[in-house]
């Protein structure tokens, strides 16, 4: 495997968790938002991984063609979902927002749910960042074997 490889597919895997914190961001930052321009409160948004090939060589379509499994994959967000679990109900006849029976809904947007899985995408983010220091310093001692 080339070290160029390891970089694309550690930088594939670095885009799309920074692409998962924006999405976790936005879920906190609007966790009482009960009006959006759709209507009612803000619905949880969650991000969906795929594995992808990664690169466009005239070898990796020969080897898929030939059926090897040695394809190098990445990862990328396809789609950002809609979280389809119900809305919290707080009775609050105060509330601009509430309904005739006093209720008001809130996201369904759990803020301890959401710091673990903050935590998860940067210690994602943090392994890539690893891999790539370690490649960095494979490629300088090659340099230094080659001044021998």
């Amino acid at each position: 495997m080339s070290l160029e490889k390891i970089l694309d597919i550690n930088a594939s895997g670095m885009k799309a968790q920074m692409l998962r914190m924006e999405v976790l961001s936005s879920n906190i930052a609007n966790i009482n938002a009960t009006r959006t321009a759709e209507g009612g409160p803000y619905r949880r948004k969650d991000v969906v991984f795929e594995s992808t090939p990664v690169g466009e060589s005239f070898e990796d379509a020969l080897n898929a063609a030939a059926g090897n499994t040695g394809t190098q994959i990445g990862v990328q967000v396809t789609k950002v979902v809609e979280d389809p679990s119900p809305f919290k109900k707080k009775y609050d006849p105060t509330h601009p927002d509430a309904g005739p029976d006093g209720y008001v809904l809130f996201p369904n947007v759990d803020v301890v749910s959401e710091m673990v899985n903050v935590q998860e995408a940067a210690r994602s983010y943090e392994a890539n960042i690893a891999v790539i220091l370690a490649v960095k310093n494979m490629i300088a001692k090659t340099f230094e074997i080659g001044r021998r």
